[in-house]
């Protein structure tokens, strides 16, 4: 699988953004806390929140079914 790299600045790539939503990052502040996307020139914002919320929608639909 590609690479690509989502933030420049700090050397995210959209494989790091997956990682830490498959991890639980929950929220886009945590991810850039844990990884400091997006939190330099700003260039990266829009594709780096479209790759996690991408991530995030695949782990939550990886989530096994419960049933009472």
């Amino acid at each position: 699988m590609r690479v690509m790299y989502i933030c420049m600045c700090n050397a995210v790539t959209d494989h790091d953004i997956r990682r830490e939503a498959a991890a639980g990052v929950q929220t886009f502040a945590e991810l850039q806390a844990r990884t400091g996307c997006s939190d330099c020139c700003g260039c990266c914002d829009a594709e780096a929140r479209a790759t996690f919320d991408q991530a995030r929608s695949q782990v939550i639909c990886q989530l096994p079914l419960v049933t009472a």
